[in-house]
């Protein structure tokens, strides 16, 4: 856009103030971002988890839900013997060679390298 002033041609320049735009682009690839780090950790978790009758297996959840400006993944099981499943010092003999105890927590650090990965990939891009 220009106009003139006493002869002289003045360019004027928009501003568009575009950072809601900005922070609400983030804020979904930092969504998706979340939501392929709950596969990730769901697929580490799978091959550590007890199976007896699968009724523990089919029971894990994940979901990714933004709490204020926070993006917060979440996983886990909703069979209600879970916790005594996973609890170390709850003693036990799994039928699945690969099962282990703490099986959430391994499963993620198992994963922790490759979300790593995945986070930073999906709030560079």
């Amino acid at each position: 856009m220009a106009s003139s002033y006493n002869g002289k041609t003045i360019n004027r320049v928009r501003v568009e103030n575009r950072l809601p735009q900005f922070i609400t682009q983030t804020q979904q690839r930092a969504a998706r971002g979340v939501a392929q780090a709950m596969v990730l950790i769901g697929s580490e978790t799978s091959v550590l988890t007890p199976i007896d009758t699968s009724n523990l297996i089919n029971s894990r959840y994940s979901q990714v839900s933004r709490d204020g400006t926070r993006i917060v993944g979440e996983t886990g099981y909703t069979a209600e013997y879970a916790a005594a499943v996973n609890d170390p010092d709850n003693p036990q003999n799994f039928r699945r060679a690969s099962a282990t105890k703490d099986f959430l927590v391994k499963g993620a650090e198992n994963a922790e390298p490759l979300i790593r990965k995945v986070l930073s990939g999906a709030i560079r891009t």
